[in-house]
């Protein structure tokens, strides 16, 4: 068996009959593979992966280059995706084989942190990913919004083609990825493809900032809407998407929206009636996995006070002993020579990073052992705080 790298021309005859019997309805169409070959500029750029065995692809993997916000610290992530393997190839740790040079062909290309959404977190938890909160969806009629049109606030909000209003929105990702921990974007190779897309998208402005995006179709006349991730700068960008889904309540049932954790539906009004869910299950639904690349590369991150030294045994990428010092507001990681005070795996110490474990959590999760002193040192160095990657691929 052979593992190499392909070019984006070269996925068509290669990853394309691997991805769409794993993830699409097959047998596929013609039509099916014209419009992936279509695509396919738009992953010049990814790193793209596939072993062979007597001249036929048995696995696929790839790693879109991309940027991720980690509590203040914008590093290159590698967005593994297009994960698939022929029926008859599975469960002979292939697919193990390819994600571990994907990964560290990723690090040695720069990207410092990883992130995926699994098929099944257990199987991705064994390469040292750890989960994140999955993105809510709230439904609401549109009359539950009823006081904001009456609502004088300082702003608008234009309706534009995905197309004529896409610059304003990547800027306004932009934005977000140097401000919101977890956030992720692609590199303008891969985003292009979403100038495309047949959907609208609402722009807030104040003062000629945009400080809110929204995008969405509706399904039909009296029936529902269905929007992405409602993007904002703070509260009146939220306010003025908010009214703008108001003015729809003659044209559409219910308004079906995607919200980040830290979102609160239930207060965006008075007797407002609305269902926030996160629906988990595997396959199709799950939140993202994400993962440290690189222990040096950390530093400069935002953390409170704290020193201990950790252990991570048994990974090639990050294993081994490192000191973490917060001084200043500032992470500091060094090669340790202390005796460890905690001993995490890969997934333990990137569940501390990204603020969705805390250090009992990690040692209940089975993902490490803390000494009782360590405890508070890593809890001070590493608060809760949940991420918000937006992007999904």
């Amino acid at each position: 068996m052979e593992i190499r790298q392909i070019s984006a021309a070269e996925r068509t005859a290669t990853m394309f009959p691997l991805q769409t019997y794993a993830f699409m309805p097959s047998p596929w169409t013609e039509g099916d593979e014209e419009a992936y070959e279509k695509r396919m500029p738009f992953f010049s750029t990814a790193i793209s992966l596939i072993a062979e065995e007597h001249g036929q692809t048995l696995a696929c993997a790839a790693a879109l280059r991309m940027r991720q916000n980690v509590r203040g610290k914008v590093h290159d992530m590698a967005g593994v995706a297009s994960v698939a393997s022929h029926p008859s190839a599975r469960r002979r740790g292939i697919v193990r084989g390819l994600l571990e040079r994907l990964l560290r062909q990723a690090r040695d290309d720069g990207s410092t942190v990883s992130a995926l959404y699994p098929f099944r977190p257990s199987f991705y938890a064994r390469f040292g990913y750890v989960g994140t909160p999955r993105h809510r969806i709230a439904t609401f009629a549109p009359e539950g919004l009823a006081h904001l049109h009456r609502a004088e606030l300082p702003g608008e909000v234009e309706r534009l083609s995905m197309r004529d209003g896409f610059a304003e929105w990547q800027r306004l990702h932009e934005r977000l990825l140097g401000e919101r921990h977890g956030f992720a974007v692609y590199d303008e190779t891969r985003a292009a493809e979403f100038r495309d897309d047949k959907r609208w998208v609402a722009i807030a402005r104040v003062d000629g900032e945009v400080v809110g995006a929204v995008d969405y179709r509706v399904g039909s006349y009296g029936g529902d809407l269905y929007a992405s991730d409602l993007l904002a700068t703070g509260p009146l960008g939220r306010a003025l998407l908010l009214q703008f889904f108001a003015r729809h309540v003659d044209q559409v049932a219910r308004v079906h929206v995607r919200v980040s954790t830290d979102e609160v539906p239930e207060l965006w009004g008075t007797d407002f009636t609305v269902t926030t869910e996160a629906k988990v299950d595997q396959p199709r639904h799950g939140g993202a996995m994400v993962r440290v690349l690189d222990m040096p590369a950390l530093t400069g991150t935002a953390a409170g006070s704290g020193d201990v030294t950790v252990e991570i045994p048994d990974d090639p990428l990050v294993g081994g002993l490192w000191r973490l010092t917060g001084e200043g507001g500032h992470l500091t990681v060094t090669k340790g020579t202390a005796t460890p005070a905690a001993t995490l795996t890969v997934g333990g110490l990137s569940g501390l990073l990204y603020g969705v474990l805390d250090p009992i959590e990690v040692v209940t999760r089975g993902l490490g052992q803390v000494d009782s002193a360590a405890v508070a040192p890593l809890s001070s160095l590493f608060p809760r705080q949940m991420p918000y990657i937006c992007a999904d691929f």
